[in-house]
């Protein structure tokens, strides 16, 4: 096993909390607000890992082209369908969690 491939699953391994801290923010966290943040952070950053570990793993410039391009566009997507919902939670008067201490 080369560097690369070892460096690659290193990355690999240091998404999954990432993944598995979005999703446990999804399903802990008291308000939308909250679990919205806690959701589009912790997995875009996952996702990045995930598409630095896959570029390490080829040399095909197309592939890295194309997983660029992936990652882009989930970054804008997950940053819009973000803000529409905060925006749409907002507009319905949703209120944000105030801690009670």
């Amino acid at each position: 096993m080369g560097l690369d491939e070892l460096l690659g699953t290193c990355l690999f391994i240091l998404a999954v909390p990432f993944f598995l801290g979005g999703s446990l923010g999804l399903l802990r966290f008291p308000d939308i607000y909250t679990r919205l943040h806690a959701l589009t952070k912790a997995d875009n950053v996952g996702l990045g890992l995930v598409v630095a570990g896959s570029v390490l793993l080829t040399d095909n410039w197309t592939i890295i082209f194309k997983l660029f391009i992936v990652w882009l566009a989930v970054q804008i997507a997950s940053t819009i369908s973000c803000h529409l919902v905060a925006g749409a939670a907002n507009k319905r008067k949703v209120e944000p969690w105030k801690s009670s201490t």
